[in-house]
């Protein structure tokens, strides 16, 4: 079965999604959505995200493009709430962290069950390869977020704003 156009609009349209995360965690130490790459990695997650519905063949896939969307939009609402104002930059940090995380699982368990094309690496879900990756996501993602709340804490506007 090949992919419909709105599957290739899904893929194609996320797929830039991913080496923006990576290059925000890795210059920023998390999502800056007040960077230019931030605000691109905010719509193309929004279109992958909008994107999963009409091609989602189990229910699960839907689950998870909500609670994507979910964390998607207050990762990048969250500023504008002033009650928000003294934690603000950690909620943002963790919501954010979690739509990567969200981002990846599903790109990883797909791509290694659908490449390459014919002979794909996985084709059961229950694959150790396919668990271990999913495994060190989630384990990233549980090692990631305390080293991102500890930095964050160091930098002085954040400290300032959560000690007021």
């Amino acid at each position: 079965m090949g992919i419909s156009p709105i599957g290739w609009l899904h893929t194609l349209g996320s797929l830039p999604a991913i080496p923006l995360a990576v290059y925000m965690l890795v210059r920023h130490g998390r999502i800056a959505p007040e960077t230019a790459a931030g605000r691109a990695y905010f719509w193309f997650m929004l279109l992958g995200i909008l994107t999963v519905y009409p091609i989602a063949h189990q229910p699960v896939s839907s689950i998870i493009a909500t609670i994507t969307l979910v964390f998607l939009l207050v990762g990048y609402g969250i500023a504008l709430w002033r009650p928000a104002k003294r934690l603000w930059a950690y909620v943002q940090t963790m919501s954010l962290s979690v739509t990567v995380f969200l981002l990846m699982v599903p790109t990883v368990s797909e791509s290694l069950r659908r490449l390459p094309v014919g002979d794909p690496v996985v084709t059961d879900l229950k694959d150790p390869l396919l668990l271990g990756v999913q495994g060190a996501l989630f384990l990233a993602l549980i090692v990631g977020i305390p080293l991102q709340m500890r930095a964050l804490y160091k930098q002085r506007p954040y400290r300032d704003q959560v000690t007021r």
